[in-house]
């Protein structure tokens, strides 16, 4: 695959992470598992899928030394062992249970288990990201900003949509903060913390999806300021013009890009 398409498989793993890693989450955890998503996860993934009882394993990458399992279950367990002895330890017959040996392995697991949840969601996400190749050429940047500049020509809000993904993901982009958000309106921009104050959000790209309306302000914004948030809401609705319009939103993307400004992903 080409550096697009590597890069979007990527933000397509960051976001199936975040959403299993979200369902995790809460005393419901159990409840709400996106099983789903990790096993689309899994698929991005350099993993061998193995049905075993009745249990879902995947085999990890052995790079790191010994056989590797994770267990497709809510407690998203990594071990150390065999899928034989993770389907002994796991999923048990009446006959293993009557042995000592095996009740120690079932009832403890300490021995094999490597990680769980989060720390085995991290390890897949990392190994997913690692099997791709993310260099890219001046070409590949350009490439992208006449995709952006084409569907926004042709009013394609989802390729104009691609196209701020990519960049955003290039450049450290984030959703703009609750608080500045609007309906209808895509707004992603550089996100800067700051000691004691607010988080500054910009650059900021606009971009509406009423009416195909793509818009970028360069000096940072403050979360909290209304003024900041008054001045969003009039250039999503056109009533004040922006730093930068249409197609040169683009290209101002691209040069951020080829300049080494934001914290490329």
């Amino acid at each position: 695959m080409g550096f697009k398409e590597n890069l979007l498989k990527k933000i397509e793993i960051d976001r199936l992470y975040a959403q299993v890693v979200n369902s995790l989450k809460g005393p419901d955890s159990g409840i709400h598992f996106d099983k789903q998503a990790l096993r689309r996860l899994l698929a991005l993934g350099p993993y061998k899928p193995l049905k075993m009882r009745d249990l879902e394993l995947y085999l990890l990458d052995k790079s790191a030394g010994g056989p590797q399992v994770l267990v497709l279950d809510n407690g998203v367990g990594i071990y150390n062992t065999t899928p034989e002895d993770v389907a002994l330890r796991k999923s048990p017959t009446v006959k293993e249970m009557l042995s000592i040996r095996n009740a120690v392995k079932i009832l403890r697991d300490s021995d094999v288990l490597v990680s769980k949840k989060d720390a085995s969601l991290e390890t897949v996400r990392r190994q997913c990201i690692d099997a791709l190749d993310l260099t890219w050429r001046k070409e590949d940047i350009s490439a992208i900003a006449i995709d952006g500049v084409a569907s926004l020509e042709s009013r394609y809000s989802e390729g104009v949509i691609e196209a701020l993904d990519l960049f955003a993901e290039l450049l450290g982009f984030r959703e703009a903060p609750r608080a500045l958000r609007i309906p209808h309106v895509k707004i992603v921009g550089k996100v800067s913390e700051r000691t004691g104050s607010a988080p500054l959000f910009g650059p900021a790209v606009l971009y509406s999806l009423i009416d195909n309306r793509l818009s970028l302000i360069e000096e940072p914004l403050s979360t909290q300021s209304r003024e900041d948030f008054s001045r969003i809401q009039k250039i999503a609705r056109g009533e004040t013009s922006a730093d930068r319009e249409g197609a040169d939103v683009f290209y101002f993307l691209k040069q951020a890009v080829l300049s080494g400004k934001g914290d490329v992903a």
